[in-house]
């Protein structure tokens, strides 16, 4: 598959640029080199509604880090 044909298939976005930016912006919140606010302020949404958008596109985003996981777990 190329690179063109994965931007084809990002829904909602209408145009390329903007499923480009969509993917590079993920890719480096996955990455960790974004915080969740500079990524929404990118895509222009705010925080809630970034974060509702990836939750539909089935992406898994949390604030902790995986050392705090640990800790979290306990209180579950």
């Amino acid at each position: 598959m190329s690179l063109k044909e994965i931007i084809d298939t990002v829904p909602t976005f209408k145009s390329e640029e903007e499923k480009e930016k969509f993917l590079i912006v993920l890719g480096a919140l996955s990455l960790r080199l974004i915080s969740l606010a500079k990524a929404s302020e990118v895509m222009g949404m705010d925080e809630d509604t970034f974060l509702k958008f990836l939750d539909a596109f089935g992406v898994e985003y949390s604030y902790l880090e995986y050392s705090d996981i640990g800790i979290e777990r306990p209180w579950e």
